[in-house]
């Protein structure tokens, strides 16, 4: 049974930064990416990152936010800099099922078979 447990999450001024950690129990790493969520708004998807170490990114977060992985603790980290408002939302770890790769719609939610429960992060202007 596979499991995702996110952490980190919190409320910062802006500018600030977090790392945000995604523990992941009885998976087989793959691809794995961090979306995020604020009210009223679609499950977006904010980083990915595949076996090989490969990444992905949304524009909106590129030379801001780094995903990352360490395998021998099998947990994903998004580290996230220079934090803004709009960074606002709830937070949410994923992970494909059977693909050691991301593919070009890994930004689609429905991508991704497993999910953790989320973590909020709050920026403050």
């Amino acid at each position: 049974q596979v499991q995702l447990v996110e952490s980190g999450g919190g409320s910062v001024q802006s500018g600030g930064s977090l790392r945000l950690s995604c523990a992941a129990s009885g998976y087989t790493y793959g691809c794995m990416g961090w979306f995020r969520q604020a009210p009223g708004k679609e499950r977006e998807g904010v980083a990915a990152i595949a076996r090989d170490g490969s990444t992905r990114y949304a524009d909106s977060v590129k030379g801001r936010f780094t995903i990352s992985r360490d395998s021998t603790r099998n947990t994903l980290y998004l580290q996230m800099n220079n934090l803004k408002p709009e960074d606002t939302a709830m937070y949410y770890c994923a992970a494909r099922r059977g693909y050691t790769y991301c593919s070009g719609s890994w930004y689609g939610s429905s991508e991704y078979a497993y999910w953790g429960q989320g973590t909020q992060v709050t920026v403050s202007s």
